[in-house]
């Protein structure tokens, strides 16, 4: 089975097939919306992993801006599988579950290829 085009301009993962019914690449999932860069943070559900990404957040009294973060839940399908420290890029989708409305759809960079670089 040929991983279908999803629209964006991304690397198909070197897996031929999915089992994964929310896969954004061997399912019908449609993406759409807000795409964000961010770290995983933890993987320790089924299918799921927990990214967090830094944001700018303006205080308009002293015409400035504090950084916060955002934690957000996301599918982490089958065929990307990624781990603790990976940095991803994640794309919004209907909602899969009461808390994940995201799904990772490429891998940056992981932390062993990032340690061996420097």
């Amino acid at each position: 089975m040929k991983s279908r085009n999803t629209g964006i301009k991304v690397k198909a993962p070197t897996v031929t097939q999915s089992n994964d019914i929310h896969d954004p690449f061997f399912s019908n999932l449609s993406l759409r919306g807000r795409v964000f860069i961010a770290k995983v943070i933890s993987t320790n559900s089924a299918k799921t992993a927990k990214v967090e990404f830094a944001r700018l957040y303006p205080l308009p009294k002293y015409e400035r801006f504090e950084k916060r973060r955002t934690r957000l839940q996301v599918h982490n399908p089958e065929s990307i599988n990624v781990k603790v420290g990976d940095k991803v890029k994640i794309i919004e989708c209907r909602p899969i579950s009461k808390t994940k409305n995201f799904v990772i759809i490429e891998k940056i960079e992981n932390e062993s290829t990032k340690s061996k670089n420097n």
